[in-house]
This record gives C-alpha cells, structure tokens and sequence, in this order.
C-alpha cells in the first residue's frame, strides 16, 4: 500500500516548510503550492488524499479553491481540511458550508494538526450492525428504522427534529456541521427550522440524551460535531 498523499497550500514559505518537513516525517508523501491557483492544477495532476489549504491565499482565495474541489464530482469527495486565523469565523462557516471536513487555526499545535488528519483521513459513515438499522456507540444506539433511541439500555424519546439531527450529526463523528448544514438535513419536517431554533434543538436533545449529552459538541461559533471516539 503506497503512502497516503497530502496537497499543502501554503503561501507563507515558514509554515509550509515547516508542514511540508513534518507530514513526511509522519510518512505522508508530500506536495505544494503557494496559490490557489497552483493548488487546483496540483490537485488534478497529483491526487492527493487530503488537502491542507489555508485560507488566506494570494488569487484564488482558499474558499475559491475548495469551491471548485467540490464541483469536480471525479474528486469530491477527498477530504479538505482548512487553516484559518483568529477571527475567521465566518469564512470558517463558509468553508464548511462549500464542503470543508475540517478547519485549525493558526498558530496551531503540530500534534493537533497531524492527529485532526489522521482522523478526516480514516472517518467512515457511522457502521450499522447487519440490519442496517442501528447504530451503535458506547452507551447509546440509534435505530434509524424505528426512529427509537436507548442511552444506557433505556429508550429515549425523541422529536423528529431532535432525532434528525442526532442523526446527522452521528454518521459522521468528529465532523464539524454549521447550523445550515443542520437545517438542510432536516428541512423536509414539519418545522419551522431556523439556524437560532437548531440551538434550542441542541440544548433539547442534551438534555434527553442525560449520560451521553457530551456526545454532541460544540464548535464555538462554527456550529456542532458528534464525538469523535478516534481521536482519544
């Protein structure tokens, strides 16, 4: 099995030397580009298993780029995992919404960073037992035929919203949702959905899920993730 391949978009020379020379070290088969625009024809000549793509770009902007990664149905599906500064919050939102996986902000911990790819690059959909039923974590299952929830053996009852989302959320664990991607998940319910009432939604679903109410968490300012249980 050949080594994994990550495409750095970088155009600060430090941090993409400095990331370049780490992700080999971790044995990832490295490449590089300081536009946007040097990034897409590396994307399509080389691909690459994970983008690495700040943000901030001389040209084509990161969100530009990401853009068009999504369109391209031959690689939509290669994850993309965004570096962003302090106070981006909306183009953090706005990346995730064009289809990011993920997102650090500088300055960021090197053993943060590399673990953050190491987990988009093994995420799955969440398994479900032979039925293809339920899903299963510790403590909790979610039956998607019935639309029945049991935390520790005892059923929860759940709204359809409530359940949507819980959902959502859990077939991708560790995926960061904005509040629209929510709502568009749950649109065809008989809700008035609205990107303020998904909170209520949350703060609902918390306290029904009682010992396992941590397992929905929060991204501040971004939006909402299921727990990722790789990542300990």
């Amino acid at each position: 099995m050949g080594k994994e391949k990550v495409l750095v978009v970088e155009d600060e020379e430090d941090i993409q030397e400095l990331l370049a020379y780490n992700l080999t070290k971790e044995g990832y088969e490295v490449y590089r580009a300081d536009t946007g625009e040097m990034g897409l024809e590396q994307f399509r000549s080389k691909n690459p298993d994970l983008v690495l793509l700040d943000l901030m770009l001389p040209g084509l902007s990161g969100l530009e780029v990401c853009r068009k990664i999504r369109e391209d149905s031959k690689h939509a599906n290669v994850p993309i995992v965004m570096l962003t500064a302090k106070g981006e919050e909306s183009d953090v939102v706005k990346g995730l919404e064009l289809g990011a996986d993920d997102y650090v902000t500088k300055p960021f911990s090197l053993k943060v960073l590399i673990t953050r790819i190491r987990a988009v690059l093994r995420r799955s959909p969440q398994k479900t037992d032979e039925s293809g039923q339920t899903m299963h974590f510790p403590d909790l299952e979610i039956n998607l035929d019935k639309h029945e929830v049991r935390v520790k053996e005892k059923n929860v009852t759940l709204t359809l919203s409530e359940f949507s989302i819980l959902h959502a959320l859990a077939q991708r664990p560790g995926w960061v949702f904005t509040r629209s991607q929510i709502v568009n998940w749950i649109r065809g319910d008989d809700y008035a959905v609205t990107d303020r009432s998904i909170d209520f939604q949350i703060v609902g679903l918390r306290k029904k899920l009682g010992a396992v109410a941590h397992y929905v968490e929060t991204v501040r300012g971004v939006g909402y993730r299921f727990k990722d249980f790789n990542e300990e």
